[in-house]
């Protein structure tokens, strides 16, 4: 995902942080195990990675989220990389626009991971108060946490199609209610038909979309 941003422009930021063990976690494995096993098998030193970037000759912070560290999972370096971004964007006055994968709040953190929640959606007004714009990209999967917080807050909500975006996938859903559900529930077509997603838009097709939509939310001199 670091390809939508304009050749060479893309300037990372708080590359250093990392997620700390409070609670000397342990399931199967140690939480500090799965740590350095996640940097190992994807070069990063958390879920997410944030910058200053340029999107189609458009200056923006930029930050994304790497499903394939521990699921996109939340803890507290995730939820500090996204306010950092969001107050360099409030600084600069340029848009945020943020890509998510997700599979919700680290439980290795416990409530640490669960205070990223508020901590990122406060960051998030305070950005609009800047004011600053904030696009959010939800892509396959973006759920339970991360769905409850600052992902469903964009100025606009943009989906990959067929992504699912729920707060807990369909399949607990229809155990809980032993409902039957639509097909396309939690789907992005369904959020959009629901008012939930401004649009769907294929990954070929996000880089123009997202130049088109900051050159709405230009400032004089940007």
């Amino acid at each position: 995902m670091i390809q939508l941003a304009d050749r060479g422009t893309f300037n990372e930021f708080d590359a250093e942080l990392r997620s700390a063990d409070p609670l000397g976690f342990f399931d199967l494995r140690a939480y500090t195990e799965r740590l350095a096993e996640a940097e190992v098998n994807t070069g990063l030193g958390d879920a997410m990675i944030a910058g200053a970037a340029i999107i189609e000759r458009r200056p923006c912070e930029l930050a994304i989220m790497d499903f394939a560290f521990m699921g996109g999972s939340m803890g507290s370096a995730v939820g500090e990389k996204f306010v950092r971004a969001c107050e360099r964007a409030a600084k600069r006055r340029v848009p945020l626009v943020c890509v998510t994968a997700s599979g919700g709040a680290r439980m290795q953190e416990g409530i640490l991971s669960l205070m990223q929640l508020p901590k990122t959606v406060s960051a998030v007004d305070e950005l609009r108060q800047a004011p600053a714009a904030f696009i959010s990209v939800m892509t396959h999967p973006t759920t339970a946490g991360v769905l409850a917080s600052f992902a469903s807050l964009g100025d606009v909500v943009v989906a990959e199609p067929g992504a699912l975006l729920a707060f807990t996938g369909p399949r607990v859903v229809q155990q809980t209610t032993r409902e039957k559900l639509p097909e396309d529930f939690g789907l992005a077509e369904s959020n959009q038909r629901f008012g939930h997603v401004d649009a769907i838009v294929s990954r070929p097709e996000l880089r123009p979309y997202l130049g088109r939509v900051l050159t709405l939310f230009r400032r004089d001199g940007n």
